[in-house]
């Protein structure tokens, strides 16, 4: 979550940026993030060279080499040997500005783009084509410093720091796109549990933050099948795919995934709405936050899409096409608009109707419209449900979310009140919800309730108030008391007048 310090840090690195003279928004951000990048790797390998150390091991770096090993490039324009150990953040981040420039620009630099090591990787594909745009040393020593201030602990920094500058560059919204707060992908994930079999998509993936969320989940819940060499090849290589049409989304989702430990995801360039999309039956698990809004070209949708949901609205075309992606049996935990929830279009109902009769309708979460501020105002729900082809829904799980953990204002504070934990205790549980009220903050519905309120799925159409009575002091005895104050204060007004010479 951006803080009032981060942003603060970030305004002062932007704006050495444009007082530079780079002033295009996009290579600013670029730039930042590529930065960014190349810190976060310094600090990954300083936590593997402690835990090996811990054990009497040394760690061999991202590239198999060991940074301080005795290895050296030749710098040409110095004339100086550099031991590999001097390409690191936390030495050549000291060093004199000239130098330091010379190193990043001709070797730290090239070294993150080709960190694959020749392979045909997502990193590879997305990082030949970038850039090292910092004119001049002053400005790199001034930006070297404002990063290395930023606490980095989060390996979700780039895109915390991805989510501010979509508001700066003022795109956030104008294309549907503002990222998903880290805890709510965080829940989502801990909901749908993936494990080292599934197959993961996220056809919207921006900075990649689902399949990232669903890497870690994965190393942190799995550590023993990831000894199995067979698990690892999957893990590296198979698990993890993102489409995307921004080609910065691209790169930050690259390096965002190795930062995961993820070398080689499927990550690629791809309108996930259009005919060039043929993926399907093939996903056991999607995670998304669609666009709701931009541009769309509607000649190019997929037809069998349209013949699910013929409308221009994106957001109910991605729930389509992610019907279509996911394998029978598969799984999906989508963010969608509340409108999408009820809606009377044509298309609103056709494609609840899929999810409700065809597919297996598990759970809808609605969250307060607070959630993405300050970036939008929308409020929100989660649909949850199971790919079938032959119906299945029964009975689904409703919970109103109030509070997520932070205000749900434009400063989006941290506060006390947090109903994530209660949501994925009880939907982990959900034979204990069986008795829950209307009134309680949550409660199933069954299909045919669904069916007969014309496939309504927001909350409210089902939720029951609890009125209670108020019982008043009738106005006679409000005014006697009244006029008994009246008279006491008249009495104390008298006294304090008698004791005025």
């Amino acid at each position: 979550m951006i803080t009032g310090e981060i942003k603060n840090k970030i305004d002062s690195v932007w704006e050495t940026f444009w007082t530079g003279g780079l002033t295009n928004p996009l290579s600013v951000m670029e730039q930042i993030t590529y930065l960014m990048f190349i810190k976060l790797l310094d600090d990954n390998q300083t936590k593997k060279e402690a835990s090996a150390s811990a054990i009497g091991l040394t760690a061999a770096s991202i590239k198999g080499r060991v940074f301080g090993d005795g290895e050296c490039v030749v710098d040409k324009e110095l004339g100086l040997k550099i031991d590999y150990k001097d390409l690191r953040w936390q030495n050549f981040k000291n060093e004199e500005p000239s130098k330091m420039f010379l190193r990043m620009k001709d070797y730290i630099f090239p070294f993150m783009k080709n960190l694959s090591g020749g392979k045909d990787t997502a990193f590879a594909r997305y990082m030949k084509d970038s850039i090292f745009m910092i004119p001049t040393p002053r400005i790199l020593v001034k930006v070297i410093d404002g990063l290395d201030a930023l606490d980095m602990t989060d390996k979700d920094s780039m895109g915390d720091v991805y989510e501010y500058l979509l508001n700066k560059i003022a795109s956030s919204g104008e294309n549907g796109q503002f990222r998903t707060p880290r805890h709510i992908i965080d829940m989502m994930v801990s909901l749908m549990k993936p494990t080292i079999n599934d197959l993961i998509c996220d056809p919207a993936m921006g900075s990649a933050g689902f399949i990232a969320s669903s890497a870690s989940y994965i190393a942190e819940n799995q550590k023993e099948d990831l000894l199995i060499k067979e698990n690892i090849e999957r893990f590296q290589n198979n698990s993890f795919s993102g489409f995307d049409t921004d080609p910065t989304m691209l790169r930050i989702g690259a390096m965002n995934m190795m930062l995961h430990g993820v070398e080689n995801p499927n990550i690629k360039y791809q309108d996930s709405l259009s005919d060039e999309n043929e993926e399907r039956n093939k996903y056991s698990l999607i995670l998304a936050n669609p666009p709701f809004t931009g541009s769309l070209d509607f000649e190019a949708v997929s037809k069998d899409v349209l013949a699910l949901c013929k409308t221009k609205k994106t957001e109910l075309l991605f729930l389509a096409v992610i019907t279509k992606m996911l394998e029978v049996g598969g799984r999906s935990a989508t963010i969608v608009p509340d409108g999408v929830l009820f809606g009377s279009s044509a298309a609103h109902k056709s494609i609840r109707q899929e999810i409700v009769d065809k597919q297996a309708l598990r759970a809808v979460i609605s969250m307060p419209s607070g959630v993405f501020k300050p970036y939008a105002g929308v409020s929100t729900a989660i649909l949850i449900f199971t790919k079938t082809d032959a119906g299945g829904t029964d009975k689904v799980w409703f919970y109103g979310m109030k509070a997520d953990g932070y205000s749900l204002d434009d400063k989006r504070a941290e506060v006390k009140q947090n109903d994530i934990p209660d949501i994925i205790a009880r939907f982990n549980n959900l034979k204990d919800e069986e008795g829950r009220k209307r009134t309680d903050q949550s409660f199933f519905v069954s299909k045919q309730e669904i069916v007969d309120n014309g496939y309504d799925l927001s909350i409210n159409k089902y939720k029951k108030t609890e009125y209670v009575k108020e019982v008043f002091e009738s106005p006679k005895n409000i005014l006697a008391e009244i006029k008994k104050l009246h008279k006491e204060i008249a009495e104390e007004l008298e006294k304090l007048g008698d004791g005025v010479r």
